[in-house]
């Protein structure tokens, strides 16, 4: 079994994710092998809340630059986090 800080790797703060947590809906960096069911019971288990939804999509790496040489940033995965209307918001995420 996996550990849920394994899952979840860290937050997405963007303007467009901070509009989305009005709605209940949180952004998260996860690891690339994980399902939806893995990354739903880490939230619940990691910040005590009930998940209605998740969302996952795949991200490709950039191709990126340094003088002559190139390479590609390293792919990633990204999770959308919809929470029940009776659960609490995330703390972690309160300004």
């Amino acid at each position: 079994m996996k550990e849920p800080r394994d899952i979840i790797k860290r937050p997405v703060i963007t303007e467009h994710s901070a509009d989305l947590m009005g709605e209940k809906k949180y952004t998260f960096e996860v690891s690339p092998k994980a399902n939806k069911t893995e990354i739903k019971k880490a939230v619940e288990e990691i910040f005590g809340v009930n998940v209605a939804s998740v969302n996952t999509m795949n991200l490709k790496g950039k191709f990126k630059r340094m003088g002559r040489y190139g390479g590609y940033r390293s792919d990633r995965k990204k999770a959308v986090i919809t929470l029940t209307q009776d659960s609490e918001e995330l703390e972690f995420f309160e300004v």
